[in-house]
């Protein structure tokens, strides 16, 4: 479900009571471990946590380069975590079997209903794993 908020504050205003609550403690965390450099903004209608146009100005379509994202969809959360799309998430999925949670995951999105879902120190740990220099490297390197 794609938000038209412009505003990362809209956007979680804007959720229904028990979303809004998921959606703000899942933005606490990610905003806690977020190593320096990333920016917090709307991003094709959801909270993207992203490499600004001004620092990697050359991506494939024009927009800032995505790290992270989180949204509220129909029938679940998402959260989206680039750092772990194919290959790069076997540890993280092995990481996440430790925790004991179930995972609920596609190729860079896990999804969750409640908080309570979520292994909160694997999330914890993935965000801060990388910082824009090594996302930036990552991405060129899987670009060419």
């Amino acid at each position: 479900m794609r938000s038209e908020a412009e505003t990362v504050d809209e956007y979680v205003a804007a959720l229904p009571d028990g979303r809004r609550e998921a959606v703000a403690a899942v933005r606490g965390l990610i905003l806690a471990n977020l190593p320096e450099g990333y920016r917090e903004e709307m991003s094709f209608g959801m909270i993207g946590y992203v490499v600004p146009l001004e620092r990697h100005p050359d991506t494939y379509n024009g927009q800032p380069l995505a790290y992270a994202a989180l949204a509220s969809q129909k029938n679940h959360m998402s959260l989206y975590l680039m750092s772990v799309y194919g290959e790069a998430g076997e540890a993280f999925r092995e990481r996440w079997a430790a925790s004991g949670k179930k995972l609920d995951m596609g190729k860079s999105c896990v999804r969750f209903r409640s908080v309570d879902d979520l292994a909160l120190d694997v999330i914890a740990a993935e965000i801060a794993a990388n910082s824009v220099d090594e996302h930036i490297a990552h991405y060129e390197a899987t670009r060419h």
